[in-house]
């Protein structure tokens, strides 16, 4: 028989996910929503960098169940994950004692829901998103405003960049971790071969 109950309980790990990040956002001072995001560029050296995670797609979801993020499609994750179609994120919330762990494939969301988004997005934002060549080298701070006032000049309000959308990772592999009294840990992986297979679950040691 399974143990999976309280706090790991159900048979959705998407559900889950989401009602762990409902949950921290009740505790959490800044950014529950923060995620490390890990890519590899094309020496195999990995990079991670914080980014928002903006959606958890449900399970019964046109894409079966996905971890939605916004970018420049100009910047090092985006060319990284251009290349390889995959990364992985670590989510983790020191007031709960918890994390969720994710590996999947990637593919970009350009479309209504990615316009949506960024109309969300305050006016300053948005005409940052414009002034950013992200992960290029900036002269100055100066240079930076600068183009910022000059797109604030000619923008007004401003549609979607087309360097600028979502990435849509679909998982392969989701771990859920809790912290446990001396140092043993609660933590359930869940695998599946492809996006369409069924999920394995297994109890990890700590």
């Amino acid at each position: 028989m399974s143990d999976r109950n309280g706090i790991f309980a159900g048979e959705d790990p998407f559900a889950l996910a989401q009602s762990w990040l409902a949950e921290a956002e009740k505790t959490e001072i800044n950014d529950p929503n923060a995620i490390a995001l890990g890519t590899v560029d094309a020496e195999g050296l990995p990079n991670v960098r914080m980014v928002l995670l903006k959606e958890i797609e449900a399970q019964d979801a046109p894409s079966g169940g996905a971890f939605v993020f916004y970018t420049n499609y100009g910047s090092a994750k985006s060319a990284e994950i251009g290349a390889t179609g995959k990364a992985a994120f670590v989510m983790h919330w020191k007031s709960l004692r918890r994390q969720i762990r994710v590996r999947g494939l990637v593919s970009r969301e350009e479309g209504a829901q990615a316009d949506a988004y960024y109309a969300s997005r305050s006016l300053k934002s948005r005409l940052g998103a414009w002034a950013s060549r992200q992960s290029e080298p900036l002269a100055s701070r100066t240079a930076l405003m600068a183009e910022v006032a000059k797109v604030t000049a000619l923008q007004g309000t401003p549609a979607r960049p087309p360097f600028w959308g979502g990435f849509r990772i679909v998982p392969l592999e989701i771990e859920f971790w809790a912290d446990g009294a001396f140092r043993l840990h609660d933590r359930f992986r869940w695998r599946r071969a492809a996006p369409d297979a069924a999920w394995e679950i297994t109890r990890l040691n700590p």
